[in-house]
């Protein structure tokens, strides 16, 4: 896989060509100085659970794995806390507002977006909807990058159906650890 700095040819403050690996995740510029470090960008993912043990769940509307299940979430706006990202991320997707959400673990991963791979670490939080389900099934409506939003028995939930890797691993562990999650 290509490093994402291959893709940077020139100093973003200069315009040098003299920019050139400082080191594994950055690059130098060698006429002005600046040294450019490509971190990780936060993102997010929402297991939404309601009382019956069912798991909303949306379908990509856009590649990459567009018409794949994926769970509610994206990427972090600058200003914001990942927290404040997770709650927009699910307003925009599925118009749930939500209070509470529990941090669960994270995952690094590399998100394919136009020709490049974007690292990330993704972040993966625990949306438990009390009260009556009927109610949230009524607000959920698929917006933004989602096509459609589902609700699957959390024992009837295939791993395999979601298409990006790191939402499928996340969810993999997600499966795991649900019982432990429950309690």
């Amino acid at each position: 896989m290509e490093h994402p700095l291959e893709k940077f040819q020139y100093c973003p403050v200069c315009g040098s060509t003299h920019f050139e690996e400082h080191n594994f995740k950055s690059k130098k510029c060698r006429e002005c100085g600046f040294t450019y470090y490509a971190n990780p960008c936060s993102a997010t993912a929402a297991f939404i659970v309601n009382d019956l043990d069912e798991m909303l769940v949306v379908r990509r509307a856009k590649e990459p794995a567009k018409g794949t299940l994926d769970l509610p979430g994206g990427f972090v706006d600058m200003y914001e806390t990942v927290e404040e990202g997770m709650r927009r991320e699910i307003k925009e997707e599925t118009g749930l507002e939500v209070d509470e959400i529990q941090y669960l673990f994270s995952s690094p991963n590399v998100y394919q977006y136009s020709g490049m791979g974007v690292h990330t670490l993704d972040m993966d939080f625990l949306v438990h909807l009390h009260g009556d389900p009927d109610r949230a099934k009524a607000i959920v409506r698929a917006a933004d990058d989602a096509a459609e939003a589902l609700w699957i028995p959390i024992n009837e939930v295939n791993p395999a159906a979601f298409g990006l890797t790191s939402i499928r691993n996340a969810v993999i562990r997600f499966l795991q650890e649900y019982e432990v999650l429950r309690k």
